[in-house]
């Protein structure tokens, strides 16, 4: 299992004691000091079915002087660009279990779910 993580996140810092306390095998990956890439980002996306706006700390552009696209299709791109570019704006914790289970794992069922996938 791989756990995206910012370790100044309380939602994070729960996600691992929970890993923890299931005795989970992971690996963290300090997603803002090891940005994910348009790849990585892309290959989430479709583990999770979702678009790039769905996994958007929208609120944190501004802060960031980030001009959000327009959330349409022919902007997938741009917003998983944004993403590559701008990692502080991608939600977490993001967990992938080794069947490729994957979820933002920001309550206790989606960190339910995907402990249970292992």
């Amino acid at each position: 299992m791989e756990i995206w993580l910012n370790p100044a996140c309380s939602k994070c810092r729960t996600a691992v004691t929970e890993l923890d306390a299931a005795g989970a095998a992971y690996t963290v990956r300090r997603y803002l000091e090891e940005p994910p890439t348009v790849r990585d980002i892309d290959d989430v996306l479709t583990r999770l079915d979702m678009e790039p706006w769905h996994i958007a700390r929208t609120a944190d552009a501004k802060g960031l002087g980030v001009i959000l696209p327009e959330r349409t299709v022919d902007q997938r791109a741009a917003w998983i660009q944004l993403l590559a570019d701008h990692p502080k704006l991608i939600q977490r914790p993001i967990l992938t279990a080794t069947d490729g289970t994957t979820v933002v794992g920001r309550d206790a069922d989606s960190l339910a779910k995907v402990i249970a996938a292992g």
